[in-house]
């Protein structure tokens, strides 16, 4: 029974849509960082993983809207390219002087535009 849940797994994996998988991938990104908030005591290294995951993440969002076949209107380029400048400035303070207050616009933002993506913002 296994392995006909991970070939259904393997199969949902490949149908879902890029948008889905860029949700997914945000509110990963917000879940590791919310367990931060709520479990500050933790050590400085699952910070630090937290924060390059969701650094690298939206690193690869603002390179994908910066390629000449984005076909993403120019309007929702620029805002996501506001967002992720946001992110890798805030990200840059919360490591510079980390509090678990700090992470929060960061969670937010992940799961507003999770939301968006899935269509349900």
């Amino acid at each position: 029974m296994q392995n006909a849940a991970e070939a259904y797994s393997q199969t949902a994996k490949a149908t879902r849509s890029p948008r889905d998988m860029e949700a997914d991938l945000l509110l990963k990104a917000a879940s590791q960082l919310q367990l931060l908030e709520q479990n500050w005591d933790q050590d400085k290294e699952l910070l630090d993983t937290a924060l390059y995951y969701n650094r690298k993440l939206w690193t690869v969002f603002m390179g994908s809207i910066a390629r000449p076949d984005n076909p993403l209107p120019l309007e929702i380029k620029n805002n996501i390219a506001s967002l992720g400048a946001f992110i890798l400035h805030h990200t840059l303070m919360v490591q510079k002087e980390p509090s678990p207050e700090k992470l929060k616009p960061l969670i937010d933002i992940n799961r507003e535009v999770a939301a968006g993506l899935h269509g349900s913002a």
